[in-house]
């Protein structure tokens, strides 16, 4: 299959924020009051948005979920969204898919103010031509509604050619949705278990697999 547009997450599949994010969710517990119960865990908070998270893990009202979404910004706007790493490989695959005159499009729940700063930071914008990404008012986060933004902004009108790489089930859900193949990375937050049920059409065990299976 060849694709023009290939569609990618941030969080577990270009950048291993992690560290960063868990050591906020952990800030914003605590702000409340509420123990972790081993719950703050990268299956539970990389991907989906803080909102879904936070009252899916601990049975949170909207008000307490947005009080724990505003704590948990509280740290990562200063510190935690710089508590992350690019993972190997990630740069050296972006170029190359770059020169090979592939359109790369960033399509993630973060929202855009976090998500052009980090980019910044690694120096990673400059291969991206669209950067899709939340809301902060949470009117875009869920990762349908962002993909379907990214798909807007290149004037497109369906997911032919078109991959999504992620490394959650959210991801090949919302490329499926959109007629666009479902790329799942095995490297970040969700399982080869989570990956596979939600119909990933093909899986890397690298970011640096990931460039044969999308020059194919």
């Amino acid at each position: 299959m060849s694709f023009h547009t290939i569609f990618f997450d941030l969080d577990g599949t270009l950048t291993d924020s992690a560290p960063g994010v868990l050591a906020c969710v952990r800030y914003a517990l605590d702000k409340l009051g509420v123990d972790p119960a081993g719950r703050d865990t990268a299956e539970n908070f990389i991907g989906p948005p803080l909102m879904t998270s936070f009252t899916a893990q601990y049975a949170f009202d909207e008000a307490a979920a947005r009080q724990a979404v505003a704590y948990y910004r509280e740290r990562y706007s200063t510190v935690g969204l710089f508590e992350n790493s690019v993972y190997p490989g990630v740069t050296n695959m972006l170029a190359a898919l770059q020169q090979a005159g592939k359109q790369l499009v960033l399509a993630t729940s973060k929202p855009e103010v976090f998500t052009l700063r980090i980019l910044d930071h690694f120096d990673l914008r400059r291969y991206f031509v669209h950067v899709a990404a939340a809301a902060l008012d949470g009117s875009r986060d869920e990762k349908i509604d962002v993909l379907r933004y990214g798909m807007a902004l290149c004037g497109l009108t369906d997911g032919g050619g078109c991959a999504m790489v992620g490394d959650r089930a959210t991801d090949i859900l919302a490329g499926h949705a959109c007629g666009m193949t479902g790329v799942g990375v095995l490297y970040g937050g969700g399982s080869r278990h989570e990956l596979t049920d939600a119909g990933a059409d093909l899986l890397a065990a690298g970011a640096g697999a990931l460039t044969p299976l999308l020059l194919a």
